[in-house]
């Protein structure tokens, strides 16, 4: 159901891509797309559900569920015959709703399960259990707090909406035929902490994925952060910049897709887009002996700068027990984090660094060489111009706090606007690679279109490749992007999740909306009912070709207030008065007049280190007001958090091929311990300011719902924990939650089981999500919250009660296992941790519990076993959704699903017979002189448990 992306011309080939029929061999050896220059070529994971469609248009994979929207009006209708006018007022984007025969009942049976609910828990609170108040006071708890997070999550899904970029609009409005466009300028933020436990290798494809992509090269800057400081991060990007040189202009050429390098190079097929097959597999097999070359070169990084080092610090003469320095190629000691670390030269105590490793292009195209004995590859009709790159490792010093990631985005926020000051920004984490070359040029039509200068972000979808194909620990994640997120679309929009998110820079820097729209596209006059003013209705498209360009108003007219061109006091913004001056000019960009980048000169350089000390942001704004907000492990979720509660919105953008790829944990360790940290952040972020019950009446009343939802989902873990043991302890304890069920009991049981799944059916039909992808989601929720979710609760408590400040490691995404051998290996290694107490107790609790019931019905203890059968069931559906955990904690024999059953098996016929051949565990009543009938007492004075009704 996602869009899929076509970024040129041409007609589908119903024979090469959807028919019976096999398209040509290449001389190469490899399939050749049979659509030349229709669209991007999607990975071979993922190519199945490619939907293309004609004249550079984006379309749905799956639009059997969607309808468009109609938002324009009749006054700008063209006339009749007019083709050419049609065309032109086209908007860059459109938008798009479930049709009503899936919308409508959907509604509905969200109210009718919500009747249903409140029925059965009337029911519950009339009909006590006297023997056990406790248990049924706890349980009654429990069903309240079901039916209220179920119902958070559900109102903000009560109006979705798809919205789908149409780039042959955008090239037609901005690029021109002398090559040159008037695009607004990016910055692109790729951030890395650790080149050890975040692969160098991964990063070195990130930035040369964004260096190949699709946009103008003079308009697009890319930024690495490396909180490490380490001289290898600075060296690897060093070499992929000499790797650009030739990978990007073979992607332009042949229009290679993807365009990271590694994943390319990994496609089993390698469909070519092009005409000139024999002179791509020449190219393709030059630029891989390339490649392969450029890995061993990253791959032995670490060595040479080591052997390098202790050259010149033997030449240096260097004792024993003195300070070693790391030194750079060029001769010169590295200001950053030396290998032997010493003061001022390790992690946390380093200078700042900025570096320039490619400057800014100039505007004009410039072609390659032609092929010869020197360059084999012929670019002569290709423009080699690459995008600027700037390394950047911010000063850090022992006694500041440095904030983590939220910290690194803000010190790149200062060092881009002194040194590009793009409107626009992308922040990607450095394992996620642009998949789709289109992807830059899809979400800034989201930045262009109708209505769109109230837009703050565009979110994008997080994808991931290397997950196994069983996807055991549901990384993909599938129900929350494409169900949750596209749904809050129809509201005022997704919320910000960490990556792959476009940003209006001015957002960061604490400006307001100029209108306030509340209410979407779908609910505008909702705006008005919470807006400072009255909501405006916007013109036709701000990008429209037949207006003419305005240029911004001159300074003393623009946004002037009692803190000049900013809103808020300059001395907020820090003591930089170059980066002060920047916000202004980046406040009122224009999309036909974008001021032009010049070469970083040293000037600009040197300012850019004074904005990134770390000092720098003492007593400003920075943290609170102003950029990524601190004190959160999750500052993605509460910054998006205080742009929305401004008024401003925010966009879905999914499009296909993926615009986007990372890679994920895979081991149920490193997974847990991700879930951790980002339920750990929902927490602080409810008990704090920024707490969505108090935001400001500018948040859309059913977006405030979500982000309570998002900031209170780990308290689920306190009720799902009783309700995963007690019912299974019952069978031990004689009292269960409801005694004696009645027939409504059943009814409004069964109503509120039954509209559950037909909402999932139907939720899943119009996310075009699969039902293994909603079940696997439904598994590791029940794994998350029994381990993840309940040591979140407990730090939090601990931090808002103790005021300790909670600490969490990096995500390794080096995997431990040997993936020559297996692919997969990483997720069969066993990594002891405290997060899997809980739920090994639960899964053991639930197998003696249902061995019990079962000996005490064989023992004749209990007579109607048929009553025993739903406790049972229940107690087999907790082990069924804890199925991956068990197999992730088998390790290497979790390979093979059997064993996990025949434990599971003989734990449970141990316990049984243990049971029946201990007489004190079942007490005497069936081996006693007398054993008289259920309900009497026996000849030892003990009653048997009349187990005429039972529900766990």
């Amino acid at each position: 159901m996602a869009p899929a992306v076509a970024g040129g011309g041409g007609r589908r080939n119903n024979e090469g891509v959807n028919g019976n029929a096999a398209a040509p061999a290449c001389v190469c050896g490899f399939p050749v797309c049979a659509c030349a220059g229709a669209a991007a070529v999607a990975s071979a994971a993922s190519s199945a559900d490619m939907d293309i469609v004609a004249a550079g248009q984006i379309g749905a994979v799956n639009d059997e569920s969607w309808v468009a929207v109609d938002l324009s009006d009749s006054d700008d209708a063209p006339a009749a015959g007019d083709v050419q006018g049609a065309l032109d007022d086209r908007p860059v984007f459109r938008t798009e709703k479930i049709k009503g025969v899936l919308l409508h009942p959907y509604r509905v049976l969200i109210f009718v399960r919500l009747i249903a609910f409140t029925l059965f828990v009337i029911w519950r609170i009339e009909h006590k259990n006297p023997d056990a108040m406790w248990l049924w006071v706890t349980s009654i708890a429990g069903e309240f707090w079901f039916g209220f997070s179920w119902l958070l999550d559900q109102l903000p899904k009560l109006n979705p909406i798809n919205r789908v970029p149409d780039l042959a609009v955008l090239r037609r409005r901005f690029d021109h035929a002398d090559g040159t466009s008037s695009l607004p300028g990016l910055d692109i933020f790729v951030t890395t902490a650790d080149p050890i436990k975040e692969p160098i290798l991964s990063t070195a494809n990130s930035i040369l994925s964004i260096l190949a992509a699709d946009y103008p090269v003079d308009r697009n800057t890319c930024y690495l952060s490396d909180d490490s400081g380490m001289l290898l991060t600075y060296e690897a990007m060093a070499e992929a910049a000499k790797f650009a040189t030739l990978w990007v202009p073979f992607c332009r050429k042949h229009a290679i897709e993807p365009r990271g390098p590694e994943s390319y190079f990994e496609l089993k097929s390698h469909p070519y887009m092009g005409r000139a097959q024999e002179e791509f597999v020449n190219d393709r097999r030059r630029v891989r002996k390339e490649y392969d070359d450029f890995k061993a070169r990253i791959n032995g990084l670490e060595h040479d700068i080591k052997q390098r080092s202790d050259s010149y610090n033997a030449a240096a003469g260097v004792k024993d027990g003195e300070p070693r320095a790391t030194w750079m190629a060029d001769g010169s000691q590295w200001e950053g984090t030396w290998i032997e670390q010493s003061e001022n030269h390790r992690k946390g105590d380093h200078a700042g660094i900025v570096l320039v490793l490619l400057n800014h292009p100039s505007h004009a195209r410039q072609l390659g060489p032609p092929a010869s004995a020197d360059n084999p590859l012929d670019f002569s009709g290709v423009d080699v111009r690459l995008p600027m790159l700037v390394y950047v490792a911010r000063e850090k010093r022992p006694g500041c706090n440095h904030q983590k990631k939220a910290g690194a985005m803000n010190a790149l926020t200062r060092a881009s606007a002194v040194l590009s000051n793009s409107p626009f920004i992308l922040n990607l984490d450095c394992d996620h690679y642009i998949n789709n070359s289109q992807a830059l040029r899809a979400g800034i039509c989201f930045m262009l279109g109708r209505d769109s200068d109230t837009v703050a972000f565009v979110q994008f979808p997080q994808r991931f490749e290397g997950v196994d194909p069983t996807d055991l620990y549901a990384n993909h994640n599938r129900i929350f992007f494409d169900g949750t997120l596209r749904a809050l679309d129809g509201l005022q929009g997704p919320i910000y999740v960490g990556t792959g998110c476009l940003f209006r820079r001015i957002t960061l820097y604490g400006f307001e909306p100029p209108r306030i729209n509340v209410g979407g596209p779908c609910f505008p006059r909702l705006g008005g009912m919470f807006a400072k003013n009255r909501y405006q209705k916007p013109g036709f498209e701000m990008t429209k070709p037949g207006a003419k360009p305005v240029a911004p108003p001159p300074a003393a007219t623009v946004a002037k207030g009692k803190h000049g061109f900013l809103p808020m006091p300059k001395k907020a913004y820090g003591k930089s008065d170059a980066f002060a001056d920047t916000i202004p000019r980046a406040s009122h960009p224009s999309p036909y007049a974008a001021e032009a980048a010049v070469a970083a000169d040293e000037a600009a350089i040197a300012e850019a280190v004074m904005v990134t000390a770390a000092a720098y942001e003492k007593k400003t704004g920075w943290g609170s007001d102003i950029g990524w907000v601190y004190g959160t492990v999750t500052e993605d979720v509460v910054t998006g958090y205080r742009m929305h509660i401004k008024g401003w919105r925010s966009r879905y953008c999914s499009i296909y091929p993926h615009a986007f790829i990372g890679t994920a944990p895979i081991n149920l360790t490193e997974r847990l311990f991700q879930v951790l940290r980002w339920s750990t952040g929902s927490l602080e972020i409810f008990f704090s300011r920024n707490n969505p019950l108090f935001g400001s009446t500018f948040l859309h009343p059913l977006q405030r719902v979500a982000y309570i939802n998002i900031t209170t989902y780990p308290f689920t873990a306190l009720f799902l924990i009783f309700y995963t043991t007690v019912p299974a302890l019952s069978f031990v304890t004689g009292h269960f939650i409801v005694q004696r069920p009645t027939t409504m009991f059943y009814v409004y049981l069964a109503i509120v089981l039954g509209t559950l799944l037909i909402l999932a059916v139907l939720e899943v039909k119009w996310a075009g999500v699969t039902v293994f992808e909603w079940f696997r989601n439904g598994q590791f929720w029940m794994t998350a919250s029994c381990s993840a979710y309940l040591a979140a609760v407990l730090q939090v408590v601990t931090k808002v009660v103790f005021r300790r400040d909670i600490s969490f490691k990096l995500t390794s995404k080096l995997p431990a296992g040997d993936e020559k051998k297996d692919p997969y290996a990483d997720l069969y290694v066993v990594r002891w941790t405290w997060l899997m107490i809980t739920p090994i107790i639960i899964i053991l609790v639930n197998i003696i519990g249902s061995a019990v019931a079962f000996a005490k019905v064989l023992d004749g203890e209990w007579t109607h076993w048929l009553k025993v059968a739903g406790g049972v069931f229940f107690n087999f559906w907790v082990l069924f959704h804890l199925y991956p955990f068990a197999k992730g904690i088998l390790g290497k024999h979790g390979k093979t699903p059997v064993v996990v059953l025949v434990w599971w098996a003989f734990t449970f016929v141990i316990t049984a017979v243990l049971y029946i051949n201990i007489p004190h565990i079942h007490g005497p009543g069936r081996h006693g002189a007398a054993s008289p009938s259920h309900g009497h007492h026996s000849a030892h004075g003990t009653k048997k448990y009349d187990f005429t009704y039972a529900w766990p």
